[in-house]
């Protein structure tokens, strides 16, 4: 065999090798197409929202520019005020039930995770590992299927058709018992605590300044959780409550929805109000996500450490 023969055999390009980042940017051309989709699925309704907001209600439905385009005048803000002054205002009292619904339940669900998730990743006690089976089964269990029992109990104490009605079951998370739980097991050390405890610390000095800073991250996920489930429940204020003073915006907006179809909107158009009040309801969640984001990503740079 001759030099060039040998030259040329080993400068060969392996076989199969020319055709490997043709893979790769095919595979990564189709990632890209599949999360323009996502973004795409996941915006669209906000954006029509946005849109429809700004237009009257006659224009709602005949809109010249189509329903994902502005219409030819801003309507927004005669919205807006149509919608806070509607039936005396019963939008911002709807808002204002949401708000302490959302607080009072996720807050109280909040600690309750916390404490629970704490004892079971770092307490050794009688029947811990049957507590937390049974703790998995009701993670299994989705909520709807509770509202009838839990209104049959809170008529049996006398407590349907108030505030308590829905906060008091808004504060049974085990999804949020169970983070709490994994992430306290992980990211508290037990050699942390047995050194607190070793330089005098009580118990609940050490969970409070020793465990309690370390799962911030996840208090804070477990808040936001509860805080989105309580704001966008619907079934159980629509079961246990039945004045429309103590309604949520979500039960709220329905009820409007019936009236709409009912054609007695009192000469309003209800489906603008409908519109406009899906549009603020949102706002307050967004405006959490933002405000927390911090933690959260402090929550995936110690999950990347580890």
């Amino acid at each position: 065999m001759s030099v060039l023969t040998r030259t040329a055999d080993v400068d060969a390009p392996p076989t199969g090798a020319a055709g490997a980042p043709r893979r790769r940017n095919r595979r990564s051309w189709g990632s890209h197409v599949f999360l323009a989709f996502l973004v795409l699925y996941f915006v669209l309704p906000l954006w029509f929202l946005v849109v429809a907001s700004t237009k009257s209600g006659g224009g709602l439905f005949n809109s010249p520019n189509g329903a994902l385009w502005f219409g030819d005048g801003f309507a927004l803000f005669d919205n807006l005020r149509t919608l806070f002054t509607y039936n005396d205002g019963i939008y911002l009292r709807w808002l204002g039930n949401s708000l302490l619904y959302a607080v009072g339940g996720g807050v109280g669900a909040t600690v309750l995770a916390v404490l629970a998730g704490y004892a079971f990743a770092k307490f050794d006690f009688p029947g811990r590992r049957l507590t937390f089976a049974l703790l998995l089964g009701a993670v299994m269990v989705p909520m709807t299927a509770l509202v009838i029992p839990t209104f049959v109990m809170l008529s049996e104490v006398q407590m349907t058709n108030t505030v308590w009605a829905v906060v008091l079951p808004s504060m049974l998370s085990p999804f949020g018992v169970y983070l709490m739980r994994v992430y306290c097991a992980d990211a508290v050390p037990d050699e942390l605590l047995d050194a607190a405890r070793m330089d005098g610390a009580g118990e609940f000095r050490v969970f409070r300044q020793v465990a309690l800073p370390l799962m911030r991250p996840a208090v804070v996920t477990v808040l936001l959780l509860s805080v989105v489930g309580t704001w966008n429940n619907y079934f159980l204020p629509l079961a246990v409550l039945s004045d429309s003073q103590l309604f949520p915006v979500t039960v709220g907006i329905n009820l409007w929805q019936g009236l709409a179809g009912a054609n007695n909107g009192g000469g309003v158009s209800l489906y603008t109000l409908i519109i406009v009040g899906s549009l603020v309801s949102i706002l307050p969640l967004i405006a959490a996500f933002l405000g927390l984001q911090k933690y959260w990503q402090g929550g995936l740079s110690i999950g990347s450490l580890k």
